[in-house]
Protein backbone atom coordinates (compact mmCIF):
# COMPACT_ATOMS: atom_id res chain seq x y z
CA UNK A 1 0.00 0.00 0.00
CA UNK A 2 1.33 3.42 -0.93
CA UNK A 3 1.95 5.73 2.02
CA UNK A 4 2.06 9.48 1.51
CA UNK A 5 4.31 11.77 3.58
CA UNK A 6 1.24 13.34 5.23
CA UNK A 7 -1.41 11.01 6.65
CA UNK A 8 -4.13 10.75 4.01
CA UNK A 9 -7.04 10.56 6.43
CA UNK A 10 -5.89 13.77 8.11
CA UNK A 11 -5.61 15.63 4.80
CA UNK A 12 -9.10 14.52 3.77
CA UNK A 13 -10.52 15.50 7.16
CA UNK A 14 -9.12 19.03 7.04
CA UNK A 15 -10.17 19.53 3.42
CA UNK A 16 -13.70 18.42 4.31
CA UNK A 17 -13.86 20.83 7.27
CA UNK A 18 -13.47 23.79 4.91
CA UNK A 19 -16.52 22.64 2.88
CA UNK A 20 -15.15 23.98 -0.39
CA UNK A 21 -16.74 23.03 -3.72
CA UNK A 22 -13.24 22.30 -5.06
CA UNK A 23 -10.07 22.49 -2.98
CA UNK A 24 -8.06 22.95 -6.17
CA UNK A 25 -9.88 26.24 -6.79
CA UNK A 26 -9.46 27.49 -3.24
CA UNK A 27 -8.33 31.06 -2.77
CA UNK A 28 -4.85 31.70 -1.44
CA UNK A 29 -6.17 32.38 2.06
CA UNK A 30 -8.47 29.34 2.03
CA UNK A 31 -5.64 27.03 1.02
CA UNK A 32 -3.43 28.68 3.60
CA UNK A 33 -5.99 27.87 6.29
CA UNK A 34 -6.26 24.21 5.21
CA UNK A 35 -2.49 23.77 5.42
CA UNK A 36 -2.33 25.57 8.77
CA UNK A 37 -4.96 23.17 10.11
CA UNK A 38 -3.14 20.08 8.81
CA UNK A 39 0.18 21.23 10.25
CA UNK A 40 -1.39 21.99 13.62
CA UNK A 41 -3.21 18.67 13.82
CA UNK A 42 -0.45 16.41 12.54
CA UNK A 43 2.77 18.21 13.41
CA UNK A 44 4.28 17.74 9.93
CA UNK A 45 5.84 20.77 8.26
CA UNK A 46 4.72 21.72 4.76
CA UNK A 47 6.70 23.19 1.92
CA UNK A 48 4.63 26.38 1.78
CA UNK A 49 4.41 27.78 -1.73
CA UNK A 50 0.80 29.00 -1.75
CA UNK A 51 1.29 32.53 -0.42
CA UNK A 52 3.60 35.26 -1.65
CA UNK A 53 4.81 36.06 1.85
CA UNK A 54 8.34 37.45 2.00
CA UNK A 55 10.61 35.14 3.92
CA UNK A 56 13.54 37.45 4.66
CA UNK A 57 14.11 39.61 7.71
CA UNK A 58 13.19 43.32 7.45
CA UNK A 59 16.08 45.76 7.08
CA UNK A 60 17.46 46.96 10.40
CA UNK A 61 17.53 50.51 9.02
CA UNK A 62 13.72 50.57 8.79
CA UNK A 63 13.29 49.01 12.23
CA UNK A 64 15.57 51.53 13.91
CA UNK A 65 13.95 54.48 12.12
CA UNK A 66 10.50 53.40 13.25
CA UNK A 67 11.61 52.82 16.84
CA UNK A 68 13.20 56.26 16.90
CA UNK A 69 9.97 57.82 15.65
CA UNK A 70 7.93 56.04 18.32
CA UNK A 71 10.30 57.22 21.00
CA UNK A 72 9.74 60.79 19.79
CA UNK A 73 6.01 60.36 20.38
CA UNK A 74 4.56 60.11 16.87
CA UNK A 75 2.38 57.21 18.04
CA UNK A 76 0.08 59.67 19.80
CA UNK A 77 -0.55 61.78 16.70
CA UNK A 78 -2.54 61.22 13.54
CA UNK A 79 -0.26 61.25 10.48
CA UNK A 80 -1.05 63.31 7.39
CA UNK A 81 -3.11 60.70 5.55
CA UNK A 82 -1.40 61.44 2.23
CA UNK A 83 2.04 61.01 3.83
CA UNK A 84 4.53 62.94 5.90
CA UNK A 85 6.39 65.54 3.81
CA UNK A 86 9.88 64.00 3.97
CA UNK A 87 8.54 60.59 2.92
CA UNK A 88 6.78 62.11 -0.08
CA UNK A 89 10.09 63.72 -1.05
CA UNK A 90 11.94 60.41 -0.81
CA UNK A 91 9.30 58.50 -2.81
CA UNK A 92 9.62 61.03 -5.64
CA UNK A 93 13.42 60.75 -5.51
CA UNK A 94 13.20 56.95 -5.43
CA UNK A 95 11.06 56.95 -8.59
CA UNK A 96 13.56 59.25 -10.28
CA UNK A 97 16.59 57.24 -9.14
CA UNK A 98 15.35 53.81 -10.22
CA UNK A 99 12.77 54.43 -12.96
CA UNK A 100 14.24 57.65 -14.37
CA UNK A 101 10.78 59.23 -14.19
CA UNK A 102 10.04 62.72 -12.85
CA UNK A 103 7.14 62.89 -10.39
CA UNK A 104 6.31 65.53 -7.81
CA UNK A 105 6.33 64.84 -4.04
CA UNK A 106 2.76 66.13 -3.85
CA UNK A 107 1.74 63.36 -6.26
CA UNK A 108 3.35 60.59 -4.16
CA UNK A 109 1.98 59.03 -1.01
CA UNK A 110 2.11 55.91 1.13
CA UNK A 111 -0.77 53.43 1.17
CA UNK A 112 -1.70 50.55 3.43
CA UNK A 113 0.20 48.12 1.27
CA UNK A 114 0.17 48.15 -2.51
CA UNK A 115 -3.18 46.36 -2.33
CA UNK A 116 -4.85 49.51 -1.02
CA UNK A 117 -3.08 51.43 -3.76
CA UNK A 118 -4.54 49.12 -6.42
CA UNK A 119 -8.00 49.35 -4.84
CA UNK A 120 -7.99 53.16 -4.90
CA UNK A 121 -6.53 53.30 -8.38
CA UNK A 122 -9.34 51.17 -9.79
CA UNK A 123 -11.97 53.03 -7.78
CA UNK A 124 -11.05 56.50 -9.07
CA UNK A 125 -9.99 55.50 -12.58
CA UNK A 126 -13.35 53.89 -13.27
CA UNK A 127 -15.38 56.97 -12.18
CA UNK A 128 -13.75 59.50 -14.54
CA UNK A 129 -16.17 58.92 -17.40
CA UNK A 130 -19.70 57.60 -17.03
CA UNK A 131 -19.35 55.12 -19.88
CA UNK A 132 -15.75 54.02 -19.16
CA UNK A 133 -15.85 51.81 -16.09
CA UNK A 134 -14.28 48.51 -17.16
CA UNK A 135 -10.95 47.22 -15.82
CA UNK A 136 -8.77 45.20 -18.19
CA UNK A 137 -6.40 42.76 -16.50
CA UNK A 138 -3.33 41.61 -18.42
CA UNK A 139 -3.07 38.13 -16.95
CA UNK A 140 -1.95 36.00 -15.30
CA UNK A 141 -2.13 38.16 -12.21
CA UNK A 142 -2.79 38.52 -8.52
CA UNK A 143 -6.22 36.93 -7.93
CA UNK A 144 -7.30 39.45 -5.29
CA UNK A 145 -7.22 42.34 -7.78
CA UNK A 146 -10.21 40.83 -9.57
CA UNK A 147 -11.98 40.48 -6.24
CA UNK A 148 -11.32 44.18 -5.61
CA UNK A 149 -12.93 45.13 -8.92
CA UNK A 150 -15.92 42.95 -8.12
CA UNK A 151 -16.35 44.47 -4.65
CA UNK A 152 -16.35 47.97 -6.15
CA UNK A 153 -18.91 46.81 -8.70
CA UNK A 154 -16.71 47.23 -11.77
CA UNK A 155 -16.96 45.00 -14.85
CA UNK A 156 -13.70 43.50 -16.04
CA UNK A 157 -12.05 41.61 -18.87
CA UNK A 158 -8.72 39.83 -19.10
CA UNK A 159 -6.39 37.96 -21.39
CA UNK A 160 -3.31 35.80 -20.87
CA UNK A 161 -0.24 37.67 -22.11
CA UNK A 162 1.92 34.62 -22.91
CA UNK A 163 0.80 34.19 -26.53
CA UNK A 164 0.77 37.93 -27.23
CA UNK A 165 4.33 39.05 -26.68
CA UNK A 166 6.08 41.69 -28.76
CA UNK A 167 4.13 43.31 -31.56
CA UNK A 168 1.32 40.75 -31.12
CA UNK A 169 0.39 42.66 -27.98
CA UNK A 170 -0.78 45.68 -29.98
CA UNK A 171 -3.65 44.04 -31.84
CA UNK A 172 -4.75 42.00 -28.84
CA UNK A 173 -4.80 45.00 -26.54
CA UNK A 174 -6.49 47.20 -29.12
CA UNK A 175 -9.25 44.61 -29.59
CA UNK A 176 -10.27 45.31 -26.00
CA UNK A 177 -9.64 49.06 -25.88
CA UNK A 178 -11.43 49.94 -29.12
CA UNK A 179 -14.75 48.99 -27.49
CA UNK A 180 -14.50 52.29 -25.63
CA UNK A 181 -15.53 51.18 -22.15
CA UNK A 182 -12.14 50.36 -20.61
CA UNK A 183 -11.18 52.86 -17.91
CA UNK A 184 -7.90 51.31 -16.84
CA UNK A 185 -5.68 48.31 -17.42
CA UNK A 186 -3.68 46.58 -14.70
CA UNK A 187 -0.64 44.32 -14.84
CA UNK A 188 2.32 43.39 -12.66
CA UNK A 189 5.89 43.66 -13.94
CA UNK A 190 7.69 41.30 -13.24
CA UNK A 191 4.57 39.24 -13.62
CA UNK A 192 2.92 37.39 -10.77
CA UNK A 193 2.97 34.38 -11.26
CA UNK A 194 4.70 33.69 -14.59
CA UNK A 195 7.70 35.97 -13.85
CA UNK A 196 7.82 37.24 -17.41
CA UNK A 197 8.93 40.88 -17.77
CA UNK A 198 7.61 43.36 -20.31
CA UNK A 199 10.17 44.68 -22.75
CA UNK A 200 10.61 48.38 -23.52
CA UNK A 201 8.91 47.78 -26.88
CA UNK A 202 5.88 46.23 -25.19
CA UNK A 203 5.64 49.03 -22.64
CA UNK A 204 5.78 51.53 -25.51
CA UNK A 205 2.85 49.76 -27.17
CA UNK A 206 0.86 49.92 -23.93
CA UNK A 207 1.67 53.61 -23.49
CA UNK A 208 0.73 54.52 -27.08
CA UNK A 209 -2.62 52.71 -26.84
CA UNK A 210 -3.33 54.22 -23.43
CA UNK A 211 -2.99 57.66 -25.00
CA UNK A 212 -5.03 56.73 -28.08
CA UNK A 213 -7.97 55.40 -26.07
CA UNK A 214 -7.63 57.58 -22.94
CA UNK A 215 -7.07 54.59 -20.70
CA UNK A 216 -5.10 54.73 -17.44
CA UNK A 217 -2.30 52.23 -16.91
CA UNK A 218 -2.08 50.87 -13.38
CA UNK A 219 1.45 49.49 -13.22
CA UNK A 220 1.88 47.16 -10.25
CA UNK A 221 5.57 47.13 -9.37
CA UNK A 222 5.22 44.70 -6.49
CA UNK A 223 8.58 43.06 -7.31
CA UNK A 224 10.51 46.26 -7.82
CA UNK A 225 13.97 45.63 -9.27
CA UNK A 226 13.65 41.84 -8.87
CA UNK A 227 14.39 40.89 -12.47
CA UNK A 228 17.83 39.73 -11.44
CA UNK A 229 19.06 39.33 -15.02
CA UNK A 230 20.11 43.01 -14.87
CA UNK A 231 21.46 45.01 -11.95
CA UNK A 232 18.90 47.70 -11.11
CA UNK A 233 20.38 48.45 -7.70
CA UNK A 234 22.39 51.64 -8.28
CA UNK A 235 20.46 54.87 -7.65
CA UNK A 236 20.55 57.41 -10.45
CA UNK A 237 22.51 55.15 -12.81
CA UNK A 238 21.38 52.98 -15.73
CA UNK A 239 20.05 50.47 -16.32
CA UNK A 240 16.73 51.84 -15.06
CA UNK A 241 13.77 49.60 -14.30
CA UNK A 242 11.48 49.49 -17.37
CA UNK A 243 8.17 51.32 -16.89
CA UNK A 244 5.23 52.46 -18.97
CA UNK A 245 5.73 55.92 -17.45
CA UNK A 246 8.45 56.45 -20.05
CA UNK A 247 5.82 56.33 -22.80
CA UNK A 248 2.62 57.92 -21.47
CA UNK A 249 1.32 60.40 -18.92
CA UNK A 250 -1.72 58.20 -18.26
CA UNK A 251 -0.17 56.16 -15.48
CA UNK A 252 -0.34 55.34 -11.79
CA UNK A 253 2.66 53.54 -10.33
CA UNK A 254 1.99 51.14 -7.45
CA UNK A 255 5.11 50.14 -5.56
CA UNK A 256 5.13 47.53 -2.82
CA UNK A 257 7.45 47.50 0.18
CA UNK A 258 6.61 43.89 1.01
CA UNK A 259 8.89 41.99 -1.34
CA UNK A 260 11.74 44.26 -2.41
CA UNK A 261 12.06 45.79 1.06
CA UNK A 262 10.89 42.78 3.15
CA UNK A 263 8.37 44.97 5.02
CA UNK A 264 5.26 42.84 4.42
CA UNK A 265 4.09 42.95 8.03
CA UNK A 266 4.16 46.72 8.12
CA UNK A 267 1.56 47.08 5.36
CA UNK A 268 3.04 50.06 3.59
CA UNK A 269 3.22 50.64 -0.14
CA UNK A 270 3.77 53.66 -2.35
CA UNK A 271 1.74 55.30 -5.11
CA UNK A 272 3.02 57.83 -7.63
CA UNK A 273 0.61 59.53 -10.02
CA UNK A 274 1.64 61.17 -13.27
CA UNK A 275 1.86 64.97 -12.81
CA UNK A 276 -0.36 65.55 -15.87
CA UNK A 277 -2.97 63.04 -14.68
CA UNK A 278 -2.92 64.40 -11.12
CA UNK A 279 -4.04 67.84 -12.31
CA UNK A 280 -6.50 66.60 -14.96
CA UNK A 281 -10.16 67.57 -14.43
CA UNK A 282 -12.96 65.06 -14.91
CA UNK A 283 -16.41 66.49 -14.05
CA UNK A 284 -17.84 63.03 -13.34
CA UNK A 285 -15.46 62.60 -10.40
CA UNK A 286 -17.06 65.38 -8.36
CA UNK A 287 -20.27 63.54 -7.50
CA UNK A 288 -18.27 60.56 -6.28
CA UNK A 289 -15.28 62.15 -4.56
CA UNK A 290 -16.06 65.83 -4.03
CA UNK A 291 -13.63 67.22 -6.61
CA UNK A 292 -13.28 67.06 -10.40
CA UNK A 293 -9.47 67.19 -10.13
CA UNK A 294 -8.11 63.65 -10.37
CA UNK A 295 -5.43 64.01 -7.69
CA UNK A 296 -7.71 65.72 -5.18
CA UNK A 297 -10.45 63.14 -5.81
CA UNK A 298 -7.87 60.43 -5.24
CA UNK A 299 -6.48 61.78 -1.98
CA UNK A 300 -9.32 63.70 -0.34
CA UNK A 301 -12.07 61.48 -1.71
CA UNK A 302 -10.95 57.87 -2.08
CA UNK A 303 -7.98 57.74 0.31
CA UNK A 304 -9.66 59.67 3.11
CA UNK A 305 -12.74 57.45 2.85
CA UNK A 306 -10.69 54.25 3.02
CA UNK A 307 -8.14 55.10 5.70
CA UNK A 308 -6.80 57.85 7.92
CA UNK A 309 -3.37 57.02 6.59
CA UNK A 310 -0.57 54.54 7.08
CA UNK A 311 0.55 54.37 10.71
CA UNK A 312 2.68 57.35 11.65
CA UNK A 313 5.73 55.44 12.89
CA UNK A 314 5.64 53.11 9.88
CA UNK A 315 5.98 56.08 7.56
CA UNK A 316 9.17 57.05 9.37
CA UNK A 317 10.45 53.48 9.09
CA UNK A 318 10.02 53.54 5.30
CA UNK A 319 11.48 57.04 5.21
CA UNK A 320 14.68 55.86 6.89
CA UNK A 321 14.98 52.96 4.47
CA UNK A 322 14.32 55.06 1.35
CA UNK A 323 16.90 57.63 2.46
CA UNK A 324 19.50 54.85 2.74
CA UNK A 325 18.49 53.42 -0.65
CA UNK A 326 18.46 56.78 -2.43
CA UNK A 327 21.87 57.65 -0.99
CA UNK A 328 23.36 54.30 -2.00
CA UNK A 329 23.93 53.19 1.61
CA UNK A 330 21.58 50.19 1.32
CA UNK A 331 21.39 47.88 -1.72
CA UNK A 332 17.82 46.59 -1.62
CA UNK A 333 18.26 44.38 -4.72
CA UNK A 334 21.22 42.52 -3.27
CA UNK A 335 19.25 41.96 -0.06
CA UNK A 336 16.54 39.98 -1.89
CA UNK A 337 18.67 38.22 -4.51
CA UNK A 338 18.28 35.11 -2.35
CA UNK A 339 14.86 34.57 -3.92
CA UNK A 340 16.42 34.09 -7.33
CA UNK A 341 18.85 31.52 -5.94
CA UNK A 342 16.02 29.61 -4.31
CA UNK A 343 14.02 29.59 -7.54
CA UNK A 344 16.97 28.21 -9.50
CA UNK A 345 17.39 25.26 -7.11
CA UNK A 346 13.67 24.58 -6.63
CA UNK A 347 12.93 24.56 -10.36
CA UNK A 348 15.58 21.90 -10.82
CA UNK A 349 14.23 19.78 -7.95
CA UNK A 350 10.79 19.79 -9.57
CA UNK A 351 11.96 19.16 -13.15
CA UNK A 352 14.31 16.37 -12.00
CA UNK A 353 11.24 14.62 -10.63
CA UNK A 354 8.88 14.65 -13.59
CA UNK A 355 7.44 18.16 -13.33
CA UNK A 356 7.55 20.65 -16.17
CA UNK A 357 7.66 24.45 -16.22
CA UNK A 358 4.45 25.98 -17.56
CA UNK A 359 5.63 29.51 -18.39
CA UNK A 360 9.11 28.49 -19.46
CA UNK A 361 10.47 31.45 -21.44
CA UNK A 362 10.28 35.24 -21.55
CA UNK A 363 9.53 36.35 -25.12
CA UNK A 364 12.01 33.82 -26.46
CA UNK A 365 14.63 34.48 -23.80
CA UNK A 366 15.44 32.40 -20.71
CA UNK A 367 13.01 33.11 -17.90
CA UNK A 368 14.49 34.89 -14.91
CA UNK A 369 14.72 33.17 -11.52
CA UNK A 370 12.68 35.13 -9.02
CA UNK A 371 9.87 35.15 -6.50
CA UNK A 372 7.57 32.76 -8.44
CA UNK A 373 7.72 29.98 -10.98
CA UNK A 374 5.03 27.76 -12.54
CA UNK A 375 4.87 23.96 -12.72
CA UNK A 376 2.70 21.11 -13.95
CA UNK A 377 2.80 17.31 -13.84
CA UNK A 378 1.66 15.08 -16.71
CA UNK A 379 -1.85 13.73 -16.33
CA UNK A 380 -3.06 16.33 -13.83
CA UNK A 381 -5.06 19.50 -14.19
CA UNK A 382 -3.92 22.35 -11.99
CA UNK A 383 -6.91 21.91 -9.67
CA UNK A 384 -6.17 18.18 -9.28
CA UNK A 385 -2.50 18.82 -8.66
CA UNK A 386 -3.20 21.33 -5.86
CA UNK A 387 -5.10 18.66 -3.94
CA UNK A 388 -2.73 15.82 -4.75
CA UNK A 389 0.33 17.69 -3.49
CA UNK A 390 -1.33 18.32 -0.12
CA UNK A 391 -0.82 14.62 0.66
CA UNK A 392 2.89 15.10 0.04
CA UNK A 393 3.32 18.11 2.28
CA UNK A 394 3.55 20.65 -0.56
CA UNK A 395 1.14 23.54 -1.12
CA UNK A 396 0.66 25.82 -4.13
CA UNK A 397 -2.26 27.49 -5.93
CA UNK A 398 -3.83 26.66 -9.29
CA UNK A 399 -2.85 28.87 -12.21
CA UNK A 400 -6.50 29.02 -13.25
CA UNK A 401 -7.18 31.24 -10.22
CA UNK A 402 -4.71 33.81 -11.58
CA UNK A 403 -6.46 34.27 -14.93
CA UNK A 404 -4.01 32.01 -16.74
CA UNK A 405 -5.18 30.11 -19.81
CA UNK A 406 -2.90 27.25 -18.76
CA UNK A 407 -5.15 25.33 -16.44
CA UNK A 408 -2.74 22.41 -16.09
CA UNK A 409 -0.34 24.33 -13.86
CA UNK A 410 0.38 25.74 -10.43
CA UNK A 411 1.99 28.89 -9.09
CA UNK A 412 4.87 28.17 -6.73
CA UNK A 413 6.30 30.88 -4.48
CA UNK A 414 9.87 30.42 -3.21
CA UNK A 415 9.80 32.89 -0.34
CA UNK A 416 9.15 30.49 2.57
CA UNK A 417 11.42 27.69 1.38
CA UNK A 418 14.89 28.34 2.70
CA UNK A 419 17.91 26.20 1.88
CA UNK A 420 17.35 24.10 4.99
CA UNK A 421 14.10 22.80 3.45
CA UNK A 422 15.58 21.73 0.11
CA UNK A 423 16.37 18.15 1.27
CA UNK A 424 12.80 17.72 2.55
CA UNK A 425 11.35 19.07 -0.70
CA UNK A 426 13.56 16.74 -2.73
CA UNK A 427 12.56 13.73 -0.65
CA UNK A 428 8.85 14.42 -1.06
CA UNK A 429 9.13 15.08 -4.79
CA UNK A 430 10.95 11.79 -5.28
CA UNK A 431 8.18 9.94 -3.46
CA UNK A 432 5.53 11.77 -5.48
CA UNK A 433 7.24 10.98 -8.79
CA UNK A 434 7.86 7.33 -7.97
CA UNK A 435 4.30 6.69 -6.83
CA UNK A 436 2.70 8.51 -9.75
CA UNK A 437 4.81 6.70 -12.28
CA UNK A 438 3.11 3.61 -10.85
CA UNK A 439 -0.35 5.13 -11.42
CA UNK A 440 -1.08 5.97 -7.78
CA UNK A 441 -3.36 8.87 -6.86
CA UNK A 442 -3.66 9.87 -3.21
CA UNK A 443 -6.78 12.02 -3.66
CA UNK A 444 -8.63 9.19 -5.35
CA UNK A 445 -7.46 6.29 -3.20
Amino acid sequence: MNQTPIKATLVREKIAEMALPCVGLASIRELNRIVDNIEKAGGDRYIRMEMGIPGLEPPQIAIEAEIAALKKGVGSKYPPFDGIAPLKDEIALFVKNFLNVEVQPAHCFPTVGSMQGCYMAMMVSARRRAQKNRILFIDPGFPVNKRQAKVIGLPSDSFDIYEYRGEKLRSKLESHLEKGDVAALLYSNPNNPSWICFTQAELKIIGELADKYEVLVLEDLAYFGMDFRLDYSQPGRPPYIPTVAAYTDNYILLISSSKSFSLAGQRIGMTAISPALFEQKYPDLESWFGSPVFGRAYIFGAMYALSSGVSHSNQYGLLGLLQAVNQGRYNFVEAVREYGERARVMKKLFTDNGFQLVYDSDDGKPLADGFYFTICYPGFSGEELVEELLYYGISAIALSTTGSDRHEGLRACVSLTGKELFPLLEERLKIFHRQHQEGFRAAGS
